[in-house]
């Protein structure tokens, strides 16, 4: 079977993700799984292998075909926006500029079905704010390449992978979207994602209060919205069962019992699965025409530029790209 193509976005410059970056090509073993093709700038690039002091070589390619996918080189498109000496670990707007435009070439590859999927190392807020970038994060940037309304986001770390009703609100905003439509939307959307990645299972959704809420003990949320849900989506065929308290859903999960959750906010699913292995939780962006995976932290200015910023979540990364890329079928 021919390998998947993985493409890589080089991230921010001010950030790790290049250091990491250069570690991911480093690791011998990838290349049994798969090819991986980096989008990025040679300056950044050239630093970065400075830092990290790897011996690894660079092949500057105008297209995917022309890539040598060999180990200790680093195929990559040098989109040219970073030329010239930048500050590690601070805020930049050049940065930010560089670190969605490697995205969206990268998304756009994946569109034009030249990579298989893509596996995205951390950007910065702030410096995309900075340089008047129009979206937050990487979801809402693939949301617009690809076309596809709220992406669904799952982790998965080792057996346990855990879906999201909402991202990014506050908690009050999040107890808000916790409605019946939204339950039953999601419970369908995360079972159609999971057939297209292959796993087989029950599906479980968290409780949202203490005990999922006690009959009404502890809140009304179980009894007046996401009972009725569950209940609904089992009429018509799907495998789900719940609300199973908070508590004790994600370490059922992680034990086999389940093949997945439904975590009803951001932050419940998150404290889960980092808790668990905080390295080893990768971020798959599922429901568009290509996947996407990420490593789960972010830039950590703090530690750019030093050689300290361990890669284990960017190897990660790439290595659960390849196992699903075969499954999002490549023409």
């Amino acid at each position: 079977m021919k390998k998947p193509i993985i493409g890589i976005p080089l991230g921010d410059p001010a950030g790790i993700g290049p250091e990491i970056t250069m570690y991911t090509f480093a690791e011998k073993s990838l290349y049994d799984i798969c090819n991986m093709f980096l989008v990025g700038d040679r300056y950044v690039v050239e630093k970065a292998i400075e830092i990290t002091g790897l011996d690894l070589k660079i092949n500057i390619v105008e297209d995917v075909e022309n890539a040598k996918f060999e180990y200790g080189t680093i195929d990559m498109m040098d989109l040219g926006v970073v030329t010239g000496p930048f500050e590690f670990g601070k805020v930049d707007a050049l940065c930010g500029k560089a670190s969605y435009l490697y995205i969206k070439k990268a998304g756009e590859l994946a569109m034009a079905k030249e990579v298989d999927a893509i596996a995205t190392t951390p950007i910065n807020k702030e410096s995309l704010r900075a340089a008047d970038v129009p979206y937050i994060g990487h979801t809402e940037m693939l949301e617009e390449i690809s076309g596809v309304h709220d992406p669904l986001t799952m982790f998965e770390v080792e057996d346990l992978r855990v879906f999201f009703l909402s991202r990014h609100l506050s908690l009050r905003d999040a107890l808000d979207a916790v409605t019946y439509d939204r339950v039953l939307e999601y419970i369908k959307r995360c079972t159609e994602a999971m057939e297209i990645l292959g796993v087989k299972g029950t599906m479980a959704v968290a409780g949202l209060n203490p005990h999922s809420g006690e009959h009404g003990l502890f809140g009304w949320e179980e009894v007046k919205e996401i009972t009725p849900a569950i209940e609904q989506a089992q009429r018509e065929g799907y495998d789900v069962v719940g609300p199973i308290g908070a508590d004790s859903v994600f370490h059922l999960a992680l034990k086999g019992k389940y093949a997945s959750v439904l975590s009803l906010y951001h932050d419940q699913g998150h404290i889960a699965t980092k808790t668990y292995n905080f390295e080893k939780t990768i971020s798959i962006t599922n429901s568009m025409p290509f996947l996407r995976t990420s490593v789960d932290h972010g830039t950590a200015y703090s530690h750019a530029g030093k050689n300290t910023a361990s890669a284990v979540s960017m190897i990660e990364a790439v290595k659960l790209a390849a196992k699903y890329a075969p499954n999002f079928n490549r023409e």
